[in-house]
């Protein structure tokens, strides 16, 4: 089976985990994954500026790792990623900012790859979100 995986929760966020542990649990049963799309504070899973608390799991550092070992496409809404401002190099640059925060393995793009997502798979799944 297929699936698309929208993740909507920030990385602090129970959902975040839950997400990560499906998408293994997807992989880990023979199953594909045709893209994982961060949304609203979703968008947070891609920028390597968070510190974790040492007493925490850097859920971050985990989709990074599990991405570029699956070797998955990331995608980050690039709409909510400006509003929040997780930008990658050319975003930073585009609109005169001083630092960047996304980069490898992720993707900064547009709503509608999580719409070519959906037409691509069997199930769409999401974690949280309002």
């Amino acid at each position: 089976m297929k699936f698309a995986i929208a993740v909507f929760a920030a990385p602090h966020a129970p959902a975040a985990r839950r997400a990560l542990r499906f998408a293994e649990a997807v992989l880990g049963s023979g199953h594909e994954i045709v893209r994982l799309f961060f949304y609203q504070d979703g968008v947070h899973n891609a920028c390597n500026s968070i510190v974790t608390p040492q007493d925490e799991t850097n859920l971050a550092r985990e989709w990074r790792e599990f991405i570029s070992t699956q070797r998955l496409d990331a995608v980050v809404c690039i709409a909510a990623a400006l509003r929040r401002g997780v930008l990658d190099q050319e975003e930073a640059q585009r609109y005169d900012r001083t630092a960047a925060c996304v980069d490898q393995p992720w993707e900064l793009s547009g709503l509608g790859q999580l719409h070519d997502a959906i037409q691509s798979a069997d199930r769409l799944i999401s974690f949280g979100g309002d």
